[in-house]
């Protein structure tokens, strides 16, 4: 699955906040954006995509697997995206690296 790593802020400069979405259904990274920034406008903010790359998710051993790129937004810096699933996924292993496959 594609994943993407967005960075939310209320207009002005106030409270920030990072993100990460991802989906089977969307082929390309900005699919995932077209979905995700009209949603968070509504909530009062502005999206920026901080690059993407891909997720390995397998729910039976538990592990996820974060890898690769987007061609349109460039690398999301993983080590970050790992931090924000961790808080999710507690029980999982969580992986990054920068292979492409």
């Amino acid at each position: 699955m594609g994943d993407e790593k967005q960075r939310l802020q209320r207009p002005g400069g106030g409270e920030q906040r990072d993100i990460v979405r991802g989906t089977k259904a969307a082929e390309f990274h900005n699919h995932i954006f077209e979905k995700v920034n009209p949603e968070m406008e509504k909530l009062g903010y502005e999206c920026k995509c901080l690059g993407g790359g891909k997720i390995d998710h397998n729910s039976k051993d538990k592990k996820i697997r974060v890898f690769g790129l987007s061609t349109g937004y460039g690398k999301a810096d993983h080590s970050v995206t790992v931090e924000i699933l961790k808080k999710v996924y507690t029980d999982y292993e969580i992986t990054w690296s920068d292979d492409k496959k």
